[in-house]
């Protein structure tokens, strides 16, 4: 399942799931049926959450006159599209620009006492994260940015990563929590924009946010903020699919709290939710109002990204370039030695992945 020098160590569980509020696993074993041979992980989940739940409450007590007169920049920038789609590496750039704030590990990890225990979570984060991600070959660490999707669910059950913990249920959880938004979500969500932005938000301009399960939600974001700029990244449906299932096979069997389901299904369950992701997509699209919306190709990404990274600069008129370009090259220069691990399903999942696909 993983590939040589990429095997997760123990501290890998405890920074991606590690730290989840009590309540949160209550309801999520009213929702889904946990495995007896995946104890360790629940037990993990549970006790790391347990130990700083009384911080967790006095983080809330300490913050909540900042919370209240906290005023968010109006006008995000979201990069969105399907997983494995360049989302990351375009976070990555995106948030080498000084002027940006965004979440990142060291919030992710524990948001509901990431303001009160920065320091202390950074410190900790340097000596325990492996050097890079267990899901993959990419470079981490405590400042590197994340998407907000992992950091709301520490908070509740209600995101895609329930998916990923109940893996046999994983379609349940995407059209339950992707693609359909409750207003506690967005209060969740909202709340965790805020810590962002208490979080890093200081002496920065603009606010960046990575998620693509905000795909399906344009319109919650324009809800909240009208001036809201999306960068929507696109790669060719099968290989994003492909790249999904071997992700979603490893986090699943670091962090599922279920067994694994074979890859044909998993082929099946991941071509499914992309359709329906890029439906939601594309059916809110009309919402976004011209000069709010760049499109960014997977392989022009790749080809030449500071010039993909410079249009989007350019188009949202952002005032930062002059001081972050250094910045983003330097970023370009650090992931070109990056070695993708090789993508290869087993022959029958291959196989099923072509037919969806109606590729010959």
């Amino acid at each position: 399942m993983f590939q040589m020098g990429h095997r997760p160590q123990r501290s890998d569980l405890l920074v991606i799931a590690g730290f989840i509020r009590p309540l949160v696993l209550l309801r999520g074993l009213q929702l889904g049926r946990p495995s007896l041979s995946r104890w360790s992980p629940a037990l993990m989940m549970t006790m790391s959450g347990l130990v700083v739940e009384p911080l967790a409450w006095l983080q809330s007590l300490l913050i909540r006159r900042q919370l209240r007169a906290l005023r968010l920049p109006p006008d995000p920038i979201l990069v969105i599209g399907h997983w494995r789609s360049g989302t990351t590496y375009m976070h990555q750039l995106l948030a080498s620009d000084p002027a940006a704030a965004t979440a990142r590990n060291s919030l992710m990890v524990a948001p509901q006492v990431g303001v009160l225990l920065h320091s202390l979570i950074n410190s900790l984060l340097a000596r325990l994260m492996s050097a890079t991600r267990p899901i993959d070959a990419v470079a981490w660490g405590p400042d590197d940015p994340q998407e907000d999707e992992l950091c709301i669910a520490k908070l509740t059950i209600d995101t895609n990563m329930a998916g990923v913990a109940f893996p046999l249920d994983y379609l349940v959880h995407f059209r339950r929590s992707v693609l359909t938004t409750t207003r506690r979500f967005e209060r969740l969500w909202l709340h965790v924009t805020q810590l962002t932005w208490l979080h890093a938000g200081a002496g920065r301009s603009h606010l960046l946010i990575k998620n693509p399960a905000h795909s399906a939600r344009v319109p919650m974001v324009l809800k909240h903020f009208p001036k809201a700029r999306f960068i929507v990244l696109e790669r060719e449906p099968i290989d994003s699919i492909r790249s999904l299932v071997q992700v979603k096979q490893r986090m699943s069997g670091l962090i599922g709290l279920q067994p694994l389901p074979d890859q044909i299904t998993q082929v099946e369950d991941t071509a499914t939710a992309h359709h329906e992701l890029m439906q939601a997509f594309e059916a809110s699209r009309h919402l976004i109002p011209k000069g709010q919306l760049v499109e960014v190709a997977f392989s022009d990404l790749v080809r030449q990204p500071f010039d993909e990274v410079k249009r989007i600069y350019e188009t949202f008129g952002l005032r930062s370039w002059d001081s972050a370009q250094a910045q983003i090259r330097q970023r370009i220069e650090q992931s070109a030695t990056y070695q993708a691990d090789p993508v290869v399903l087993e022959r029958p999942a291959e196989q099923r992945l072509r037919e969806l696909m109606g590729v010959g």
